[in-house]
């Protein structure tokens, strides 16, 4: 963008959990580092949430599914959003929207955000073929042996079934039942 004879690069912070990444977080996250100059994808890191992976491998997953998209930096963050904004200078926060659910906490955050700090949120609607992908589902359908793969990267999908595999031979695993029925 040019102001007068300045050149204004655009930062956007791209905040969320992704645990696991999914194609749905890939998708908004590309398009976005289509139409701003930078993309700072932050990787939340709650000490309040239980994670299947931790902030390190959230980020190395992220940094890997992004490595063609020369734009895009990838962060770990804990804390609000808004001051992570304000540290990298970004002219808005841009987060993915599936549906109304989505819609609705978003908007929330947003008015929080603009409150605390005047940053504004930038909502995307993720493209339709990843609209009822999202990280919950796709644990659950892991958690049960299923096929992953057209939710997330391979490198993902392979990682969720190390992880979940280790977790079985520590407990009873959810794919058997310890009295099958008669």
């Amino acid at each position: 963008m040019l102001a007068g004879s300045l050149v204004v690069m655009s930062t956007v912070v791209c905040v969320g959990s992704y645990d696991p990444l999914t194609f749905g977080h890939l998708d908004v996250i590309s398009r976005a580092a289509h139409i701003f100059d930078r993309v700072i994808v932050a990787v939340a890191k709650n000490p309040k949430k239980r994670y299947l992976f931790d902030a390190a491998k959230r980020e190395e997953f992220i940094t890997g599914a992004t490595a063609d998209l020369a734009n895009v930096q990838v962060v770990t963050w804990e804390g609000l959003a808004c001051d992570l904004a304000t540290r990298y200078q970004a002219v808005a926060l841009v987060k993915g929207i599936r549906n109304s659910k989505d819609t609705d906490s978003e908007m929330t955050q947003a008015f929080a955000n603009r409150q605390l700090s005047g940053i504004d949120t930038i909502l995307i609607p993720t493209s339709p073929e990843n609209a009822l992908i999202s990280s919950s589902v796709v644990k659950e359908i892991a958690s049960y042996g299923g096929d992953v793969s057209g939710f997330v990267p391979p490198e993902v999908a392979q990682a969720l079934q190390r992880e979940l595999d280790a977790s079985s031979e520590n407990s009873n695993s959810p794919r058997e039942s310890v009295n099958p029925p008669a």
